[in-house]
């Protein structure tokens, strides 16, 4: 809990004889409700809020009066002057006040999250841009706009949210909560949410926890009392963070899983705009360095020859930035060793990596062994590549039933038939195959050897040669299939009109 909530918890409001430290009080007069409300608006249980008292009713004592705002335009100029002036400030100063934000402070860095924050003063906003250049949010991506909750809803009504919200709203009753419920409407489950407020209100942060948001702090704070509040939300030791992992599996070899995982990987990252961690687990002959056009001196051969001593900095050192969002954890691609590692050393690997980012997607080999069983059955989803003949369906069907057997509770694996249409080559009908495997392939790729022959020469992705392409837009709708995330629609059908399974 960042240090203005440890101060809410010490003010007046929880003196022994104070009638608001009973929890439904407080409701009552925040809400006017005749029983308490369990809702929640982003991902907590609960049901239905009742009717807000009119404004004109809506009254709560506040240790710190509402200030007024400035008008708010979404396009405000920069805030370089403020900037100036919060960077002049000594380390221990707070932009809006005096605050001990203390030494009992996490120094381990934050995750490669992305954080969009919407600000109603420059002010704070200038103060979100000094937290996001401290080292500790070095990874993270962080986007700053002005418009508060208002700009927050229009801005993410036709895209996903990031990882964390951070919002600034003066508002309080009726008018913040429908606000903010309208913001639920647009948000992913996994988004978490940072209110700057103006009252240190006990009241108002019971009701704003009730309703799902992840943090609610005041004035005065400094760049360590956000970034503490961040680290806090993502670096809690019993909650460690942890990544989704997507592995992708051919059905047999040349069926161009590879190829599958590394673009669909991009779309995540380039056009879902979240971060990604790349694992080539071949490691004897691993593309994705080439694909990439990446030539590390270190691969992930070298974390799984010494699992133990793989921490952070370790790993940052290992792995090979692609772009702002997508990091590379190469194969060593060579032939001198065996590189024969037992489960648990892929396992431990896996763990720290999954610390890194949102998304880690797995580059599996085509064996059949202990390590790449176990990896199956932990993945958060498989995606498993094929091509239309009888080897492929027999070996995806086998796949199928045993990880939809072992994970009963889990998605089945996503099917993406790959080389569709090749000419001259007897296939079984996608409807055959959708029948035999008892599921709707999720994505049909035709055959196009220059295309994708072209990006591959060229160290290139799909995306990047043609972003219109067909195979382009499946990439991009694969990635919202196996994020979660939205993705962009589908154009009208045409010549490969069964493209996109379903």
């Amino acid at each position: 809990m960042s240090n203005s909530n440890k101060a809410l918890k010490s003010d007046d409001f929880l003196d022994g004889d104070d009638p608001f430290l009973e929890a439904a009080d407080v409701e009552r007069l925040l809400l006017g409700e005749t029983e308490a409300s369990d809702a929640g608006l982003f991902g907590e249980e609960g049901g239905d809020a009742d009717p807000f008292l009119d404004d004109s009713e809506f009254h709560v004592e506040a240790e710190a009066p509402m200030p007024e705002r400035p008008e708010i335009r979404p396009d405000m100029p920069d805030f370089d002057a403020v900037r100036e002036e919060l960077s002049a400030m000594p380390a221990g100063d707070a932009l809006y006040g005096e605050v001990d934000d203390g030494d009992d402070f996490l120094d381990q860095p934050v995750p490669r999250i992305t954080i969009g924050s919407f600000c109603e003063r420059p002010e704070t906003a200038a103060l979100v841009e000094s937290s996001a250049g401290d080292r500790r949010l070095a990874k993270a991506h962080v986007d700053i706009e002005m418009g508060g909750l208002p700009a927050a809803i229009e801005r993410y009504r036709g895209e996903s949210t990031p990882n964390l919200l951070i919002i600034e709203s003066g508002m309080r009753g009726r008018g913040l909560f429908d606000q903010l419920e309208e913001l639920a409407g647009v948000c992913d489950a996994d988004t978490k949410v940072v209110i700057i407020g103006a009252a240190n209100d006990i009241g108002l942060y019971r009701e704003l926890m009730k309703r799902g948001v992840s943090e609610y702090i005041v004035p005065p704070m400094t760049p360590i009392t956000l970034i503490r509040t961040i680290s806090e939300l993502f670096l809690d030791p019993d909650q460690p963070f942890a990544g989704k992992s997507i592995a992708f599996i051919g059905s047999k070899g040349g069926v161009g899983s590879s190829t599958i995982a590394h673009n669909c990987t991009w779309a995540l990252t380039e056009s879902l705009h979240s971060d990604a961690v790349l694992m080539d687990l071949d490691l004897s002959f691993g593309t994705a360095g080439l694909d990439f056009n990446q030539d590390p001196a270190q691969t992930l051969g070298d974390a799984l020859s010494d699992p133990d001593r793989l921490d952070d900095a370790l790993l940052d050192r290992l792995l090979v930035r692609c772009t702002d969002r997508l990091s590379l954890f190469s194969a060593p691609a060579t032939l001198d060793k065996d590189w024969d590692f037992a489960p648990q050393e892929y396992e431990m690997v896996l763990d720290k990596v999954r610390r890194q980012a949102p998304f880690v997607t797995l580059d599996l080999p085509h064996i059949w062994s202990p390590w790449v069983r176990q990896t199956l059955m932990g993945a958060d989803q498989v995606v498993v590549t094929v091509t239309p003949d009888l080897a492929s369906l027999r070996n995806a069907k086998n796949l199928f039933d045993l990880i939809t057997s072992a994970r009963p509770n889990d998605e089945p694996p996503k099917v993406v038939i790959n080389m569709a249409g090749m000419p001259k080559r007897p296939e079984i009908p996608v409807k055959d195959f959708a029948e035999a495997l008892g599921i709707q392939p999720a994505l049909v790729l035709p055959f196009e050897p220059q295309l994708f022959g072209k990006a591959a020469n060229n160290g290139q992705m799909i995306t990047e040669l043609d972003a219109k392409s067909k195979a382009a837009e499946g990439f991009n709708h694969l990635a919202g299939l196996v994020t979660g995330r939205v993705a962009a629609p589908p154009r009208k059908r045409g010549l490969f009109g069964k493209m996109f399974g379903g």
